[in-house]
């Protein structure tokens, strides 16, 4: 779910969120007030010629070259937006002019990734109405953001995609969006209607904070199929949803419930939500309870290994548990689990870091999901996944994921695909020796192979299935090569039969 802005080891403990009351978190979340999906009608698209606060970049470019009539682009349903003629639209220009933030995506992708560039366009920045502020991004300090970029050179498709962990939403544009916009795709992104590690505060009641993802993925598609109309004078022939983590999450709702917006989409890794689970809270508290026995050594210590693999951390990946024993597993399971059941820890906000079974009231480490009240499990159902996808997808995901270990995840998504009578819409391929983030490569190169190469020929497969027809290969594990160099790994990765 990549929750910090960068993963490459070594990297100190995540500070603690101080214990709230629950009242100040009440009062909090009533103030940020989150749109949450009883307020869907609110989301829909304004017309095309709504009052919208334009900034003065608007302008630029307007009148000839690349940019003209750069002024009449409206985003429907924005509160505002910022609309800019760059030179290029890939990050080996955006870092430079200021049109993207390298913190939303540090960490995700290795060091060796090239940067494409030759891509002019333009840009558009904006907000939807919405009352929380987490996001800080062009000094706006406020949420539902979003980027639409238009490249001069248009190959007629669109690609849309929401942010991996709590990112904002340029998060995606090393791994997803500089690759699609050199392969002439225009682009949009969200950041999903909240940010940050206390995400869980907008809202009103549990769930709504992830429940808005899907809204505002759902929106931002309907906005951006606009606004590539406005500019190229026809909608998109193709509009393709991809993501990684909970970006990969929102494309598998979206094709189970708006399937009518999209022609096919590629999950890479998606964070699985079930009620009767597995979900986070079904793992990840045996992960906290046994890793410090097995990280202490002595008679215990195969007793935890035994009982992590038995959770769904694959044997063999126990040299990133230290890794993510200390980024990941304690700090996503309390944020998470304060999403969903905030009634665990009673007055505290997101329990107690790294407490030991049984030490304070509300540990997470003695969570037990199938024991709490049925409020609970409905939470965790609204934003629930079915498998009954209605276009075709695409899910990628690594055999040493220990965020989301694949047994617990994309084994069991597959098999709901399957069991909803839609296998004819799904393929699904393992990436031996993949794990959650990219960036972990870097510092593993004999161990690790990176996701990205994949995801790249997930997409190429999914436009011929789109175009020709050409169905991808069978579902499949797709195998590490025993002779693999380090330093070619990242254009290694077919999906060819």
């Amino acid at each position: 779910m990549a929750l910090l802005p960068g993963t490459a080891p070594p990297t100190p403990p995540i500070p603690p969120i101080p214990p709230t009351p629950r009242s100040a978190v009440t009062r909090r979340r009533v103030a940020l007030g989150a749109v949450a999906l009883a307020a869907a009608a609110a989301l829909l698209p304004s017309p095309a010629d709504a009052d919208v606060d334009l900034d003065a970049g608007a302008s630029l470019g307007a009148a000839s070259g690349h940019c003209a009539n750069l002024s009449r682009l409206r985003v429907p349903g924005a509160a505002r937006q910022q609309t800019d003629c760059l030179d290029e639209l890939t990050t080996a220009g955006t870092v430079a002019s200021g049109h993207t933030d390298p913190a939303d995506w540090a960490g995700l992708t290795p060091k060796g990734l090239t940067v494409p560039s030759g891509v002019p366009g333009v840009q558009v920045d904006g907000y939807f109405p919405d009352t929380s502020t987490t996001n800080t991004n062009h000094g706006w300090n406020h949420d539902a953001q979003f980027v639409v970029r238009l490249p001069d050179r248009w190959s007629g498709g669109l690609v849309v995609a929401g942010t991996p962990g709590n990112r904002e939403q340029y998060a995606n544009d090393r791994a997803i969006a500089d690759w699609v916009l050199a392969r002439g795709y225009a682009y949009a992104a969200t950041d999903k209607g909240n940010t940050g590690l206390a995400f869980h505060r907008d809202g009103t009641r549990p769930g709504d904070a992830v429940a808005e993802w899907n809204a505002r993925l759902t929106q931002l598609t309907r906005a951006a199929r606009t606004v590539v109309t406005q500019r190229y004078h026809r909608p998109p022939t193709r509009t393709l949803a991809t993501g990684m983590s909970n970006g990969g999450y929102l494309v598998r709702w979206q094709l189970e419930n708006h399937p009518e917006l999209y022609d096919g989409g590629v999950d890479w890794e998606g964070t699985l939500w079930r009620a009767e689970g597995p979900n986070l809270f079904t793992f990840l508290p045996s992960a906290l309870r046994h890793y410090p026995a097995h990280a202490a050594g002595g008679p215990a210590a195969e007793r935890a290994r035994t009982e992590l693999h038995r959770a769904g951390f694959p044997a063999g990946s126990e040299f990133l548990w230290p890794f993510h024993h200390q980024v990941y597993w304690d700090l996503t399971q309390r944020v998470y689990r304060e999403e969903f059941d905030p009634a665990f820890d009673g007055a505290a906000e997101a329990g107690t870091p790294y407490c030991a079974p049984g030490s304070v009231p509300g540990c997470d480490a003695d969570y037990d999901y199938p024991a709490r009240p049925p409020e609970v499990g409905a939470a965790v159902e609204r934003v629930a996944l079915t498998g009954r996808i209605g276009k075709p997808l695409i899910t990628i995901h690594g055999t040493l994921d220990v965020l989301l270990p694949i047994g617990r995840d994309s084994d069991v998504y597959a098999r709901m695909v399957r069991e909803a009578g839609r296998g004819q819409l799904f393929r699904y391929y393992r990436v031996e020796d993949g794990t959650h983030t990219d960036a972990l490569v870097d510092s593993f190169p004999d161990r690790l192979r990176p996701l990205l190469p994949c995801h790249r020929s997930a997409v190429t497969a999914l436009e011929a299935w789109l175009g020709s027809g050409h169905r991808p290969p069978a579902s499949r594990t797709i195998a590490r090569p025993a002779d693999a160099d380090p330093a070619t790994l990242l254009d290694d990765c077919s999906l060819r039969d």
